[in-house]
Formats: C-alpha cells, sequence, structure tokens
C-alpha cells in the first residue's frame, strides 16, 4: 500500500466490542425503566379509578358505618387496606409469572441463563404496594370525608 493512501482495514479488539455492548445494555436499561414507569403511572391510574368506583357503589355502607361510630381514620384505612391487597395481589401474581418465564426460558435456551433475583422479586412487590399505597390515598381520603348523613340518603 503506497504511503498517504486511504487505509482499507480495520482493527476490532475487544475493548470495542465490549464498549459497544455496555453502550446498547445501557440504551436498553433506560428504555426499559421508562416503559415500566409508563406501565406503573397508567396501572396506578387504573387502581385509582377502580378505588374511586368502589366509593361511590359503596357510599351507603360508608354512611352506615360512620353512622355506628366509625371514624375518618378507620374508612381510610378500610379503603387503603383494599387498594394495597388489590396491588399486592397483582404483584405477586406478577412475580409467579415471571418465575414460571424464567424456568421456561431456562428450559427451552439451555444456553440462556434464566434465573429469578430474590432482591428484584422483594422490589418488585414492594412497587407494587407502594403504587397501591400511593393511588389509594386520594379515594380513600373521598370515602373518610363523606358525611354519614347524605351516605344513608344515597341510593
Amino acid at each position: 500500500m503506497p504511503a498517504g493512501a486511504e487505509n482499507d482495514f480495520e482493527i476490532s479488539t475487544a475493548d470495542i466490542v465490549g464498549e459497544l455492548w455496555d453502550e446498547l445494555t445501557g440504551a436498553i436499561v433506560i428504555l426499559t425503566f421508562i416503559i415500566a414507569s409508563i406501565a406503573l403511572l397508567v396501572g396506578g391510574i387504573g387502581v385509582m379509578n377502580i378505588m374511586l368506583v368502589s366509593v361511590t357503589e359503596r357510599t351507603a355502607e360508608i354512611g352506615l358505618r360512620k353512622a355506628v361510630g366509625a371514624r375518618q381514620k378507620d374508612i381510610r384505612r378500610q379503603f387503603l387496606t383494599e387498594a394495597v391487597t388489590l396491588t399486592g395481589i397483582g404483584g405477586v401474581l406478577g412475580i409467579l409469572l415471571g418465575i414460571a418465564g424464567s424456568f421456561v426460558i431456562s428450559r427451552a435456551f439451555e444456553n440462556l441463563p434464566a434465573s429469578v433475583s430474590p432482591y428484584w422479586v422483594s422490589v418488585g412487590f414492594a412497587l407494587s404496594v407502594g403504587v397501591g399505597l400511593f393511588f389509594g390515598i386520594y379515594p380513600a381520603n373521598r370515602a373518610a370525608a363523606l358525611d354519614p348523613i347524605a351516605c344513608l340518603r344515597y341510593e
């Protein structure tokens, strides 16, 4: 090759491939975080709507409970417990589905390691319960603030 001519070859080292892999996985992590955040927001809004419907359907029950002595914090605790239970059950079902998926993948593709980390299982469960707690606050406060007389008249 004459001096000053354009190089027509390329050198690839393990460092270059490693850097490319790091960039690729970093982008995938960011994309996964964004998608998961949107999914949690949508799921939380769904839980809040379900709880608001539950408050509306059970207005007479709330009035009766208040008429016989239930305090605002008792009503609030009841609806927060329902929201946390709802999302907790969803979290457990999601974890079980993830464990089953990991098992199927590890059996179908023997060279692909698929395992479930106890750390991420606990983070996932805590997030699901946290979503229920956060998005259940508004419906629980709304139920607790209802006037017992108006609730008993409600049909």
